[in-house]
């Protein structure tokens, strides 16, 4: 069965997202930040032949936007509702197989991590990317014999995010980690990973 890999991603739009780096550094820097972030990491993951990269974007019109997105590459929109019913949504578009979804706000994102979760899943139901600020970067599925009908009542963009996710599995779903990694999300983060990622 083919992996299939999944970039979660806002189209970059001026004053639109990334509002609290935008209220520390500018909206101009944070939309170039935005744009950067996309553009590396889909240069450095859609060339890998171990899966099949597509994007699932916000708002679902930017799908149309081709200047974003390389040729060749499937763009469906999210959807509706919250973060959690657009994230299962992705998941669940996918064709059979093990599917991982990331973010687009973590520098030190690479190949090496997508590869781990997937050898995570060989022996896990659901894989997670620990945040260093109490959310997550990435989940993978199995999605044997199906992923959980949804992620319950959960605390998006706070510090209890994962916390929130893992106590409402089942207790039968057996969860795996992968490296915790720091997102982007204001400007001291900015600051602490901008000059070791080029930007």
């Amino acid at each position: 069965m083919r992996r299939h890999l999944v970039i979660f991603a806002r189209a970059p739009a001026l004053g639109t997202g990334k509002r609290r780096l935008a209220r520390d550094i500018g909206d101009v820097a944070a939309l170039r930040f935005e744009r950067l972030m996309l553009a590396r990491l889909l240069r450095r993951l859609d060339r890998d032949k171990r899966w099949s990269l597509r994007v699932a974007v916000t708002p679902d019109r930017a799908r149309h936007r081709r200047r974003l997105w390389p040729p060749g590459i499937l763009v469906t929109g999210q959807g509706r509702g919250d973060l959690g019913e657009r994230m299962r949504r992705a998941l669940a578009d996918c064709l059979l197989g093990p599917a991982v979804l990331v973010g687009t706000d973590i520098p030190a994102l690479g190949p090496q991590h997508i590869a781990e979760a997937f050898r995570l899943l060989g022996s896990h139901d659901l894989v997670f990317g620990p945040a260093a600020d109490g959310g997550f970067w990435l989940i993978g599925t199995r999605r044997s014999p199906r992923l959980p009908p949804s992620f319950g009542e959960v605390r998006w963009s706070s510090p209890h995010a994962l916390a929130d996710v893992l106590g409402n599995l089942p207790r039968q779903v057996s969860v795996g980690f992968a490296a915790r990694l720091e997102d982007v999300d204001d400007g001291a983060s900015f600051r602490r990973l901008g000059p070791r990622r080029g930007f």
